[in-house]
């Protein structure tokens, strides 16, 4: 399979949310990652003629399950969320972790268990397709706070994903690159990668387009986080950026 035979959505939604409205042409059903309001799915996939059957969460942040109920009560989608958040995210029907398989379609993505910014996060890594929904644990040119985990957490989190490979599509949940591009040449000042990425992006932003999906070899290559040598590095960039 290539990733071109997934058509995915990009959604905004709230102040800076990203919703992805993924849908297989195959077998012609449609989910939706992270949903933080209903209504601009709902429209999106109406106005496609789709009929949303999915919802899948990364985490139980409100902003990421927001839409969870009136999407189920408009469409009678089944909702998969992490295991280890049950208990924070209502009306789960299949709950996930580590290693597990779900699809869409005859699309299999495997759940990568990835804690640091909640307890339990994880992300949805379609290896076959070429894409990772990673929620709020990496971002273009960063990474999620760490509400609930630990700087350990997150070098892990960081390892795994930059395992994958150079060309794999990263469907984040957040427009926060331009932020993270000006504490990312603080972070190296001498990355001339970083640099001529922090250009693109601004004129990106200043002509209102969207700076996600990135890929996993513009992040190893431009991401401060994800290129900390030691997980004390992480800490101290993860502070330095939490005070920028």
């Amino acid at each position: 399979m290539s990733s071109f035979s997934l058509d995915i959505v990009r959604i905004p939604a709230l102040s800076d949310n990203y919703i992805w409205l993924v849908h297989d042409g195959a077998s012609g059903e449609t989910l939706v990652v992270d949903p933080a309001l209903a209504e601009p799915v709902l429209a999106a996939a109406e106005e496609r003629g789709w009929r949303i059957g999915q919802i899948w969460n990364t985490h139980w942040h409100p902003d990421h399950i927001g839409g969870n109920a009136a999407i189920v009560a408009a469409t009678g989608a089944r909702v998969t969320a992490p295991a280890a958040e049950a208990e924070r995210i209502p009306g789960i029907d299949r709950a996930v972790g580590e290693g597990d398989i779900v699809h869409l379609g005859d699309h299999a993505a495997r759940v990568m268990s990835v804690p640091a910014h909640t307890a339990g996060h994880i992300a949805y890594h379609f290896a076959e397709d070429g894409a990772v929904f990673v929620g709020d644990t990496l971002f273009a040119m960063g990474c999620g706070r760490l509400f609930e985990g630990t700087a350990a957490q997150m070098f892990d989190n960081m390892a795994r994903l930059s395992a994958l490979p150079d060309e794999t599509k990263v469907y984040c949940a957040h427009e926060y690159t331009l932020s993270n591009g000006r504490y990312a040449v603080v972070a190296e000042p001498d990355n001339a990668a970083i640099a001529s990425r922090l250009a693109e992006v601004e004129a990106m932003r200043a002509a209102g387009e969207a700076t996600v999906p990135t890929t996993i070899g513009a992040e190893r290559a431009t991401n401060p986080f994800m290129r900390a040598a030691t997980v004390e590095e992480l800490a101290r960039r993860r502070a330095e950026k939490d005070a920028f």
